[in-house]
């Protein structure tokens, strides 16, 4: 018998399709088998989350029922929320994971607390270290502290000019910074007008003496006003009586003119030198007394109400430089603002006795001010986020509230109050931020419970009568939950070519499928080993066997 079998058999040209055919079951089993564990991980979730927003806390009033009627207890055994346990679930809380928080005692919220209140047991007050203020009124007595720097007192500072033009001659003081005494010599000019001026002084002199005995008493006369111009002369010359005198005793002028310190200090500017001619209009020496000096302190502008001339400050040197405190009293408040620093500026005055302090020397000037008797808290007690002032106020019953106020400029430890609170008011003082971010987070969860049904923030009534049951939801399309969004139901009908066409979904591997075995044909033992496919129909067989 020969081998009739056909290069182009059906059976050949049929395994694309077939394998086409299995790779397309595998990804629609892949594809159901994802959306089936994706809607039940969906379902899962929702139910818990609903079982969670759905927990109850028992409403004031009725202690240890819940609104089904049921007894609510904690994990541990302990009682309800309102019957005052440590470890009972706090307010908008309860049947939420990982939110177990502290019993409120029932009934004893205080009427006067706002939507921000917060309740904190008193071991957990112990706990963060809570510790509260009286509000009260207080002298608020300051300490305005200031950055000042030590200047010579302008009223003890002088020019050296010459009257007359001359040249220099000798220069006793010849170097900046030399300390003088008064009426120590400072330097000596010669001046021809000054030695013409002297002789005719000494002509006038001789004159009066000879018309002293004259019987005219007009000649007697216009010899003593002629001396008198003559000295008078002298005299807007700077020179002194004294050495007026001396000219009148030696009857000889003097070559040269001496300058005196017109009193004891220090030499700032030195501009007179041997041989140098000078002018009325040339300053030859610049002096200055230190037996009294200034400290120039800044402070800022809200300061300036405090500070008055005639206040007393303490000078303080930098490092201990003296050892002491200097007390000196404020003379003048300058009237501008420095428009770099934006400060003003105040004038210290003091002694310097035996000039120990030197001008430049940075100091800090500390000014004491008396405020009046007025309402205050502590500084610690303030939160101040910029824009407005917050303070945790402590309520009977362990309930806490942070208040909005107001307060004026701080002194050394307290702040005004300005509105906000009243006398008697007792304040958190320290882990009031604790305390701040546990009303926030309360008020945060507030707000969800507003916009998510079914969750029970604590601090709001409900009525004890059971929940309504969930809409059944019609048949054949699950139910929604609040807040989540459940996905399209799959569109029926998808052709056969789209769904062949699908990838496989990423991370997961198709299962091989395997293929059974198909039993030979029984006309030959030629095809033992090939895999049936459907039969095409130009391959369906005869009813009268083979073709």
């Amino acid at each position: 018998m020969t081998d009739r079998t056909n290069p182009e058999d059906p059976g050949t040209q049929s395994d694309p399709a077939r394998r086409q055919f299995q790779d397309a079951g595998e990804r629609r089993t892949a594809l159901l088998r994802y959306g089936l564990v994706a809607i039940i991980s969906l379902l899962i979730g929702g139910g818990l989350m609903f079982l969670a927003l759905r927990g109850e806390r028992t409403p004031a009033g009725v202690p240890g029922e819940h609104a089904g009627g049921h007894s609510a207890t904690t994990s541990e055994g302990a009682a309800a929320p309102g019957a005052g346990g440590e470890n009972a679930a706090g307010p908008g809380t309860k049947g939420m994971p990982g939110m177990e928080g502290q019993a409120q005692p029932a009934g004893e919220h205080p009427t006067q607390a706002s939507g921000s209140t917060v309740f904190i047991s008193p071991a957990r007050q112990q706990l963060i270290g809570v510790r509260t203020a009286l509000v009260e009124h207080r002298a608020l007595d300051t300490t305005i502290r200031a950055v000042g720097t030590l200047a010579y007192d302008e009223t003890r500072v002088t020019q050296v000019n010459t009257k007359v033009a001359g040249w220099i001659e000798r220069v006793y003081v010849d170097y900046v910074g030399k300390p003088v005494r008064r009426g120590e010599p400072l330097f000596s000019v010669y001046s021809p007008d000054l030695v013409a001026t002297q002789s005719e002084y000494l002509l006038a002199l001789k004159a009066r003496d000879q018309f002293a005995s004259s019987q005219v008493p007009e000649t007697r006369a216009s010899s003593e006003s002629l001396l008198a111009a003559t000295r008078q002369r002298l005299t807007l010359w700077d020179i002194s009586d004294a050495q007026i005198a001396e000219l009148e005793k030696t009857r000889q002028p003097r070559r040269s003119l001496t300058l005196h310190a017109p009193f004891t200090g220090i030499v700032l500017e030195r501009n007179a030198f041997a041989g140098q001619y000078v002018t009325p209009e040339i300053a030859a020496f610049k002096l200055a007394d230190l037996s009294t000096i200034w400290v120039i302190g800044q402070v800022f502008e809200y300061e300036l109400a405090q500070i008055a001339v005639g206040q007393e400050a303490d000078i303080d040197f930098p490092y201990g430089e003296y050892g002491r405190t200097i007390k000196g009293r404020i003379g003048f408040i300058y009237p501008d603002i420095d428009p770099q620093t934006r400060r003003a500026r105040v004038r210290v005055e003091f002694g310097n006795t035996g000039g120990t302090f030197k001008p430049g020397t940075y100091v800090t000037v500390s000014i004491k001010t008396r405020g009046g008797h007025v309402l205050a808290v502590p500084k610690e007690a303030v939160i101040d986020t910029g824009a407005k002032q917050v303070a945790i106020v402590a309520l009977p019953n362990g309930y806490f509230e942070p208040r909005e106020i107001k307060v004026g400029q701080p002194t050394d430890e307290f702040y005004p109050v300005l509105s906000g609170l009243a006398a008697g008011d007792q304040i958190v003082t320290s882990a009031q931020f604790l305390v701040d971010s546990e009303a926030n987070l309360q008020s945060a969860m507030q707000a969800m419970s507003m916009s998510m049904p079914g969750m029970d923030m604590g601090g709001q009534k409900k009525p004890a009568s059971p929940p309504p049951p969930p809409p059944t939801p019609p048949s054949g399309k699950p139910q929604e939950m609040p807040g989540m969004k459940m996905p399209p139901p799959k569109a029926p009908g998808i052709p056969k070519d789209q769904m062949d066409d699908m990838p496989g979904m990423p991370g997961m591997k198709k299962p091989a499928t395997k293929t059974p075995p198909v039993p030979p044909k029984k006309s030959g033992g030629h095809d033992q080993h090939r895999l049936l496919t459907p039969p095409a129909a130009s391959d369906a067989p005869h009813p009268g066997g083979a073709r």
